[in-house]
């Protein structure tokens, strides 16, 4: 048997490719949407790719599920949950018809090759969630080797049962979820110590709170060390830890579960963008266009096309994009040369597609030089927000989590987490100028980006609360 995981440092997603050796068949569990660099892997060790299978409908990134679908892969999907969970996309393939799939309840097993794969139904993250037992039959095993657990374990950590209401809608749904989620953990205590963990995340994914960096683990390891496990000694005790300080989802995963559902728009291939000559971008509106500026601050700031959004490619681009641009908006991305795939592919992973085209970051001076619409944004001290406070009186704005924040904040401060503020702008004021601050200056420096293309008249934090309290400043808990 082959196993390789496939990770997205980004979003902190897994990805398995699971072959047969002796058949030359191999499957994909849990899929982002840019399956080429899956399908290279797989021909680079003689397996073809022949099935995908998902462990539920994500609400983190676009699944590859349909893209390899398209290719003739045989899916694999829950047919658990209610009427709302349930997969419709599976009879409209592109030009008509149905894909090849199967339709999975618990217990339900299928073969690639001489690899046995047994569901398991583990509801709670969400209420049609499987995970797979993977048992090796061609190396004369009867037993598992391992179970790709999907969001449901993860090292150090159980996926959240909130996001059905806290990201998806569905009100009410938190605590039913938690209480869910305890039953399958109860399930979970059953399984063999023996047992791998192949988990969908790890460490600064959203789909948990606490997730562990190590990437795969145990069953018998986490019944002894995972939190979470270990508070499911009473039924409410679990229920309160695992619903505690969850932090906010980002904006766009209502997005995900609902395009994950109904069925991701099938790319076929990466887009190619088509690079912008620098004579083009005078022409180009900020506030209809979704200008993606990967520069880094110190030079934003002192510069850049009016409505563009500071959007540097660290490893958060995929979630502060996804989070800062609408779904639909025309993109045009400035990038070097070099990044160019890196971006399209993670802007893609998080649904976005719509891409007008790119530009170097030394096409801006030109386009400057050439009279084109320019905007800087403001950054002050510490020292010289203090003073600013006091005349200006300005609307503090704090895009920290709601954790960090009542650990202390600037005084009379209003908690807004970055990845959630699109939709709440009306809720900022437009005749008072805003102060902004997150942790570290970073967060609250993309925020501003969002501000400015709204309109709005901000102010970054330099070093955000780590420099406000070095400076011994006064905070609020």
């Amino acid at each position: 048997m082959f196993l390789r995981m496939i990770y997205d440092e980004k979003l902190a997603q897994a990805a398995y490719l699971i072959g047969c050796q002796r058949t030359g068949e191999a499957i994909v569990i849990d899929p982002e949407r840019d399956v080429d660099r899956y399908e290279r892997l797989a021909m680079a060790h003689g397996l073809r790719i022949v099935a995908v299978a998902e462990t539920h409908i994500h609400a983190d990134f676009i699944s590859g599920g349909r893209e390899f679908a398209e290719r003739g892969a045989k899916v694999y999907v829950s047919d658990e949950g209610d009427s709302d969970w349930k997969y419709q996309w599976l009879d409209k393939k592109v030009g008509g018809g149905s894909y090849v799939h199967q339709l999975l309840k618990g217990g339900d097993t299928f073969r690639i090759g001489k690899i046995e794969f047994r569901a398991a139904h583990t509801p709670g993250h969400t209420p049609e969630h499987l995970c797979f037992m993977v048992t090796d039959l061609g190396g004369n095993a009867d037993k598992p080797m391992g179970v790709a657990t999907g969001d449901f374990v993860f090292v150090g950590d159980l996926g959240r049962p909130d996001l059905l209401e806290s990201a998806a809608g569905f009100a009410g749904q938190a605590d039913a979820s938690a209480h869910r989620l305890y039953a399958t953990v109860r399930t979970f205590m059953e399984w063999p110590d023996y047992l791998q963990i192949w988990p969908a995340h790890g460490a600064g994914s959203a789909c948990g709170k606490a997730l562990g960096a190590v990437p795969t683990t145990t069953v018998g390891y986490e019944k002894m060390f995972n939190p979470s496990i270990l508070a499911a000694r009473s039924e409410q005790g679990f229920v309160d830890h695992i619903l505690d300080a969850q932090p906010e989802p980002p904006l766009y995963f209502a997005r995900m579960k609902r395009d994950n559902k109904m069925g991701p728009r099938v790319l076929g291939s990466v887009p190619t963008p088509p690079r912008v000559t620098a004579a083009d971008l005078r022409g180009i509106d900020g506030t209809r266009t979704a200008i993606i500026d990967t520069r880094p601050w110190a030079a934003f700031r002192m510069g850049h096309i009016r409505g563009a959004l500071h959007l540097p490619l660290t490893g958060s681009f995929s979630t502060d994009a996804g989070s800062l641009i609408a779904e639909h908006e025309p993109m045009l991305i400035v990038v070097e040369a070099a990044h160019v795939d890196e971006a399209v592919r993670d802007l893609i992973r998080v649904g976005l597609d719509g891409f007008v085209g790119w530009c170097a970051p030394a096409d801006l001076a030109v386009c400057q030089s050439d009279g084109g619409a320019w905007a800087t944004i403001h950054e002050k001290s510490v020292a010289e927000a203090q003073a600013f406070l006091d005349t200006d009186k300005p609307f503090v704005l704090d895009v920290r989590r709601t954790s960090e924040f009542r650990g202390g904040h600037i005084a009379g401060a209003t908690n807004m987490a970055h990845t959630r503020m699109l939709t709440r702008l009306a809720e900022i004021p437009r005749d008072r100028p805003i102060l902004v601050n997150c942790q570290l200056g970073g967060r609250s420096a993309r925020a501003c980006s969002l501000l400015a293309r709204h309109g709005f008249s901000c102010t970054n934090l330099a070093g955000g609360m780590s420099a406000w309290t070095k400076a011994r400043a006064a905070v609020e808990v």
